[in-house]
């Protein structure tokens, strides 16, 4: 990782930190809370196909993340990455970290969709910001191939999307989201 790329996301993340045990329901930090179980016998398969797709429909970021991994891999069924890309596209717009990761991989390697190093690079950083330990590194991998302009885009919508999340948590409580903790 490049210095300034280190130095910058390391600010985000200490600036975030503090944050974290306040962000509540915001648009970039919901937690995964359910599980669904597709490691089966294949004559289970139906069943936890059907449990794990109601679980998705009910907004359960982490069964998304599971079909997204499931239709990704295709270890039970034949591989659909259109099917993978839309379950990790509603698991990462909830802050599921690891959707995120693979989602800015798709995107980076053009597996489902065409290939897009600014979305990539956007969903990347928002992955390690949100815990995915490989992203970071694989952000500066998709910066070092972009164009000084495409780079510049992308570091503005990220921009915009610290701001608006900023913007969430001062006015959910209605102080700075730079106040101290209570």
């Amino acid at each position: 990782m490049n210095r300034t790329g280190r130095a910058l996301a390391l600010g985000c993340l200490l600036l975030l930190q503090p944050l974290l045990a306040t962000a509540g329901g915001n648009s970039l930090l919901i937690p995964a809370v359910g599980r669904c179980t597709l490691n089966t016998q294949p004559q289970d398969l139906p069943q936890a196909l059907a449990a794990c797709q109601q679980a998705a429909k009910s907004g359960d970021a982490q069964a998304q993340y599971e079909l997204g991994q499931f239709y990704y891999d295709g270890t039970a069924t034949p591989r659909d990455l259109g099917q993978a890309l839309n379950y990790f596209e509603q698991a990462s717009l909830q802050g599921h970290a690891d959707a995120q990761y693979h989602l800015g991989m798709m995107f980076f390697h053009g597996e489902g969709v065409a290939a897009n190093n600014i979305q990539a690079y956007i969903v990347l950083k928002m992955a390690a910001v949100n815990g995915a330990e490989d992203a970071l590194d694989v952000a500066d991998e998709v910066a070092a191939q972009m164009p000084r302009d495409q780079l510049e885009t992308a570091t503005q919508v990220l921009g915009q999307i610290f701001r608006k999340y900023l913007l969430e948590l001062q006015t959910a409580d209605g102080r700075s989201p730079f106040s101290p903790l209570p």
